[in-house]
């Protein structure tokens, strides 16, 4: 499965090609107001200095017409570029939406036991397909308690396993190992794993995920 890492890269990249193609849009519409002002201006017929031209009364209107039209096609084009700008920069940032996944009933949980939930990313980017599935690891700690980690280890995005025999989540990736509570056990992972916050709700467990896991201990 695609890591939350390499999602956001295609997301700023998707944000820069956007602006790059905007680009020759905004030129052509430029220079075609510029040529429009230039053939007006050469259109008017030479006046006496000094005196006023019989038609530069109708032209006025038709000048600031003009001037109004490059001022608002200025406008859009601005605002065109600093769309995808504005997303490429704050866009991972901002992407700070919450939401609560069920993953299964809590009759088929057994106590002790720490399995693999999948759901669905609050936050799937529009291309995502199957990479819109992720998943946490769940352990029923009680009749009434649960506890939820993300998958992805704190260093760089890896998917976790759990390894029962040895108490401890493994990532295959660097040799970092984290202890069943999530904090760090061994290797190069800064921070403890992501935990969830978990309800059951109507015989049902939710946990309540982010959209860009493992960033921030809990």
């Amino acid at each position: 499965m695609p890591t939350r890492r390499a999602a956001r890269l295609i997301e700023r990249l998707q944000g820069f090609l956007m602006a790059v193609l905007l680009v020759p849009v905004a030129r052509r519409l430029a220079s075609t107001v510029r040529r429009r002002l230039t053939r007006t201006a050469q259109d008017r017929p030479p006046t006496v200095p000094g005196t006023a031209s019989p038609g530069d009364e109708a032209e006025a209107p038709r000048r600031r017409f003009l001037a109004r039209l490059t001022l608002g096609a200025a406008a859009v084009v601005a605002g065109l570029l600093g769309v995808p700008f504005a997303g490429f920069v704050f866009g991972p940032g901002r992407r700070t939406g919450r939401a609560w996944r069920p993953v299964g009933e809590a009759a088929t949980f057994s106590v002790g036991r720490t399995v693999k939930v999948d759901y669905l990313d609050p936050s799937p980017l529009p291309w995502a397909g199957f990479a819109a599935e992720t998943a946490a690891w769940l352990r029923r700690e009680s009749d009434s308690h649960f506890v939820a980690f993300t998958i992805y280890c704190t260093h760089t995005g890896c998917p976790v396993r759990w390894e029962e025999g040895a108490d401890l989540f493994m990532c295959p990736c660097h040799g970092g190992a984290f202890y069943r509570d999530g904090t760090v056990a061994a290797g190069p992972p800064p921070i403890p794993l992501t935990r969830y916050p978990v309800r059951v709700r109507d015989g049902v467990v939710e946990i309540e995920t982010a959209p860009i896991p493992g960033q921030t201990p809990s």
